[in-house]
This record gives structure tokens, sequence and C-alpha cells, in this order.
């Protein structure tokens, strides 16, 4: 975990020029990046020559991104989308698949420099097998998203995906599952506490903690 912004910075660089060592020589790479905003000018780089090393470059990115996608020699692996739906998405998942030993980490920074200099953000891997393999059925489930996803194309324009076998809504789904999940059994009995109203007259007066008086 790299702590400063700019070792954050430096990581992500260091992260895509690994899966470019590994794309030359013949093994596994790719990079799966979920942030909100692209911006950054190094990180438009480095992608733009892993896309050239043979690196498959899936970015799902909400908002601003800086980068153009299938470019003929430039960005031919790169496919970038966006989802804007019910609810605002404000997770980031770094994903590198380092030569067949996936490495997946949450983070809280853009890649902008905005993020990565001016701002102290977090990013952290997922060393639980069982957690990594939650997290890979999340960006999976983003990336046949149908219904709420757009297509960055050339000419930095967004069209809708063609919906070519059953319509997946990743917004809706998750809602679905967290909707199924067992809730924990918490005695949600209400504490009361005492207070005066009046100091004049000290009376106490019950008022139930998280009500309004």
């Amino acid at each position: 975990m790299k702590a400063a912004p700019k070792a954050l910075h430096q990581f992500v660089l260091e992260m895509i020029e690994r899966e470019v060592d590994h794309a030359k020589s013949g093994k596994p790479a790719a990079i799966f990046g979920k942030v909100n905003a692209l911006v950054d000018e190094e990180v438009i780089k480095a992608l733009y020559l892993a896309s050239q090393a043979g690196v498959k470059i899936s970015l799902l990115v909400r908002g601003v991104c800086c980068l153009r996608p299938g470019v003929p020699g430039v960005s031919d692996n790169v496919t970038v989308r966006s989802i804007v739906g019910r609810f605002l998405e404000h997770s980031r998942i770094y994903r590198f698949e380092n030569a067949g030993n996936p490495e997946i980490y949450l983070a809280s920074a853009d890649w902008t420099a905005r993020n990565f200099f001016r701002r102290v953000e977090i990013c952290f891997p997922i060393e639980d097998a069982a957690l990594r393999e939650r997290v890979d059925q999340c960006l999976d489930t983003y990336w046949q998203d149908n219904v709420k996803a757009r297509e960055q194309g050339t000419e930095l324009t967004y069209v809708r995906r063609s919906v070519e076998a059953d319509r997946v809504d990743a917004q809706a789904l998750f809602l679905e599952q967290a909707r199924k999940w067992k809730k924990p059994d918490v005695n949600v009995r209400s504490l009361v506490v005492k207070t005066k109203t009046n100091a004049s007259k000290a009376m106490p007066h019950e008022q139930k903690v998280g009500q309004q008086a």
C-alpha cells in the first residue's frame, strides 16, 4: 500500500509497466480500472504504451475520460465504458492480471492529478481469496451491463451498448443481492437518557437517542 499521493501515482505507473513486461514476455497481461475520472497525462501515456504492447485494458470510467480508445496503433486494446444509473458510482477498483496471478486493489483515488498530488488518498490490496473472487464477480457484472452502460468510441462519443442477450443492469442486480443478504441479529433497543429542558426548574426530561426532542 502506498500512503502518499505521489507514491500512489508512482504505484499505478509501476503496475501498468509490470503488465507491459508480462505482455512482452508472452504472459497473461490485462488491466481493469474502475474510477470516476481518467485525466492524468502520465497514466494515459502509460496505458497507451501498454495497449501497444498487447495488454488488454478495460476501463470503467463514470465521468471524464481523456483517453481515446480504439485508435489504430495507439489504443487498439483499450475499451472504455461508463455506467450512470440510479446510484452514484463511487468505488475505485484497480485490477492487474499479473501473469495469471491477479492482484486487486480498492482505492479512494481517481486517476487525476488532483487525487494523486493534492489530496491524501488510500489504496490497499484485497488479500483474502474469497474477497478477491467476490470483487471479480462484481467487476464482471459491471462489464456485462447493457442497460445503463455506454461505450466510448474513437470520436469521443458514447453509445448505448446493444442488448444481444439478457438485459443486465448491474446496479439493479447488486440492489437485489443486498436485499437478500441476511441482516445481523442486533439489539436495537433504544437508549434512554435524561436531560434538563429548563435549568431553573431542573425538571428531568426523557429523550430517546436518535429521535427528535
